[in-house]
């Protein structure tokens, strides 16, 4: 069933397991105590950054299927995208499996979306077990987007620090702890912000536009939440976040962001995390796991994603944003 722009899936699909890999700054803070792999080295012992994200991006696929108790002949699909040109962390990290894969670019809004599509193809029979995926590391983002490692640059204070790390789950008809409620498809939001350092401010919109359709189409409120989460808008965009929220008449009391949350000290990385790793690192490791104790029952989770490149960010367009919404709830086993 469809109202609005929210999907109701009616055979709500399972979160069957979930596996997360993150970096060396990020193994500081909270993701370091539930990822599944938190390196000492983000080389992650290949010779570029590119190759260890998609290292990372390909093991924690590999350690979602795993845990899940499947085979490669059993999973149906793998949704995965990422950040560099042409998703190639992603096209490359399929080349170790046998299974189907779908190539996905939301930016980094990646991993609600690939969760999104997993539980529409999952509820429509199309598929038993469906694996959504998403990666991003620091270094291999920044010098794709901004400057050069080697100058240094000083970094302004609206800046947020690209994740390293990459997470996975499957999405499936079967058992699982978490259940895919529903999903309210994004819309692409530009309210006119230029600066590529300036991600919170950039995809705030984008993600109270998606919220708040969530709970006209759902019919909810936010107090009927134990959290409400975006993916990685830092502190300012979390701030701008829950101003536009206000305006609405809506309390966003229970909002809480993966970007501000992943780093040990949000003040010595300016606004916090971001990149497709963000969220995929916070769901797939410490969300999912207080969801499966039981400690949270009910959640919304709307990653952001910023649609720029490097190219239309060099022609000074502003940069277009999207978030997609996946409701899960917890207790479920069967």
């Amino acid at each position: 069933m469809k109202k609005g722009n929210t999907i109701f899936f009616a055979n709500k699909p399972k979160v069957r397991s979930y596996a997360a890999i993150c970096g060396s700054k990020e193994r500081e803070g909270v993701a370091g105590r539930y990822a599944d792999v938190a390196l000492a080295d983000d080389m992650y012992g290949e010779s570029t950054y590119e190759k260890a994200e998609c290292k990372m991006l390909s093991n924690a696929v590999s350690l979602a299927v795993e845990k899940g108790g499947l085979t490669d002949g059993e999973v149906d699909a793998l949704l995965s995208g990422d950040l560099l040109t042409q998703i190639i962390s992603a096209s490359f990290a399929a080349r170790d499996f046998q299974f189907p894969y779908l190539g996905l670019y939301s930016a980094c809004s990646t991993m609600s979306e690939g969760m999104l599509l997993a539980a529409a193809l999952v509820d429509g029979g199309y598929a038993k077990n469906c694996v959504a995926a998403t990666g991003s590391h620091f270094a291999s983002a920044e010098r794709q987007y901004r400057y050069p490692l080697e100058l240094g640059c000083t970094r302004p204070p609206q800046s947020q620090w690209t994740v390293t790390g990459a997470g996975a789950c499957v999405v499936s008809s079967q058992s699982g702890a978490v259940r895919i409620v529903n999903a309210t498809l994004g819309r692409v939001r530009d309210w006119g912000v230029t600066d590529v350092n300036n991600m919170g401010a950039a995809m705030a919109p984008a993600a109270a536009d998606t919220v708040i359709r969530h709970f006209k189409d759902t019919d909810a409120q936010p107090e009927d939440y134990d959290l409400i989460i975006t993916g990685d808008l830092g502190a300012l965009g979390s701030r701008i976040f829950k101003d536009l929220l206000w305006e609405k008449g809506y309390d966003p009391s229970r909002h809480v962001d993966c970007g501000e949350m992943i780093y040990k000290v949000v003040e010595d990385e300016f606004q916090g995390g971001s990149g497709a790793g963000c969220s995929a690192v916070m769901m797939n490791s410490y969300f999912f796991s207080k969801m499966q104790a039981g400690l949270y029952k009910r959640v919304l989770f709307a990653a952001t994603g910023a649609l720029l490149s490097t190219v239309s960010s060099g022609q000074g367009e502003s940069i277009p944003c999207i978030s997609h919404a996946v409701e899960l709830e917890a207790g479920y086993d069967g």
